[in-house]
């Protein structure tokens, strides 16, 4: 495949995979071949902005389509298992987004799948590529800030949560929805694994799902204790409002570095009436569009060139398995030792 385009089907036609599908048509060596949606407003939306890709109310049609050699798997959570595998059985590349499912064993049937189908199997983890969490990780390990110790990383979300997340059942709510970043960059950063985790959890933003669902949080706290004994922090929170905030801290022995700021540029302003103000950076889409748009082509190299993605099924699954070690100290109001 290294001279032939890669067709690309997106499924899903929601504010993630239409980001997705924007990169993959701007990407060289690849086409969007296809969308995937059940919803048929989205679906007309998304045709409307991509006329050159079939559209498709079932997923499963596109898998039959000749044109299409890999998927970006952008739909609820709760579909990643079943569109994967049937995606790894067409033998269809696949990029699955964030979270990759909601259990240990849906992931693994994933890595399975695509192992057995000879197809690669890449995780959205978008901030192993953006440049300046990538600058920091080798700061980092070339030791100018010492021996790390301990690494802190928040995500708050501006917007309220789509009803669907409010059951945290199908969901794992904020820690896998918003926190799988913060998870996957404390793992990247540490070169270890979680051995323990002590979560605290709340509703204080959410009120309509407080009858229904009384146990969504909209706010989270995660403490962690690494296998290599370094320590973490994670904080993530949704209906935040102000903006979008990721920033990360990496604390060493001979200093400290930061990644990451809440300010969308370099502009300040200071008046008489409003005082001093500046503008805070509204979406993950502002922040971190660059990281999506490399994370894209690295996908669609690592298929031309027959190489292993640089964020595999393994990836996904040790975040899935932190998330409902999380939850399950959210619920228990105990630390939570993974295997």
């Amino acid at each position: 495949m290294k001279d032939a385009l890669i067709g690309v089907c997106v499924i899903g036609a929601g504010r993630a995979g239409m980001m997705h599908a924007r990169n993959l048509a701007a990407t060289a060596g690849a086409a969007l071949a296809a969308i995937a949606d059940p919803e048929p407003r989205a679906l007309r939306a998304a045709s409307d902005q991509f006329p050159g890709a079939t559209p498709y109310g079932d997923y499963r049609q596109a898998l039959q389509d000749r044109r299409v050699q890999a998927v970006v798997v952008a739909s609820p959570t709760g579909s990643h298992r079943d569109s994967v595998v049937a995606a790894a059985k067409a033998g269809k590349h696949i990029l699955c987004e964030k979270p990759m499912a909601v259990n240990v064993a849906e992931c693994e049937e994933m890595i399975a799948a695509a192992a057995r189908h000879d197809v690669k199997l890449q995780i959205g983890f978008m901030r192993r590529f953006d440049a300046g969490f990538m600058a920091a990780k080798a700061r980092m390990d070339s030791g100018e800030i010492g021996q790390a110790v301990l690494i802190k990383s928040l995500t708050h979300g501006p917007n309220v949560p789509k009803p669907w997340m409010y059951d945290i059942s199908k969901s794992n709510g904020p820690l896998a929805e918003v926190a799988s970043h913060d998870i996957d960059t404390l793992r990247w950063f540490s070169g270890s694994e979680f051995e323990e985790v002590y979560s605290m959890a709340g509703n204080y933003r959410c009120q309509d799902a407080r009858k229904e669902y009384p146990d969504f949080y909209d706010n989270i706290v995660m403490t962690v204790r690494f296998v290599n004994g370094m320590q973490g922090l994670i904080c993530g929170a949704q209906g935040v409002g102000y903006g979008y905030d990721a920033r990360l801290e990496v604390l060493g022995t001979k200093g400290i570095l930061f990644v990451g700021q809440l300010r969308q540029d370099s502009v300040t302003v200071c008046a008489a009436e409003s005082g001093l103000s500046m503008s805070a950076v509204k979406s993950w889409w502002d922040l971190f569009g660059p990281a999506y748009a490399a994370e894209a082509r690295s996908f669609i190299d690592c298929i031309r060139q027959d190489r292993a993605p640089a964020v595999t099924g393994l990836d996904g699954l040790q975040a899935v398995k932190v998330v409902n070690a999380g939850n399950c100290s959210v619920k228990q109001r105990r630390p939570v030792r993974l295997d």
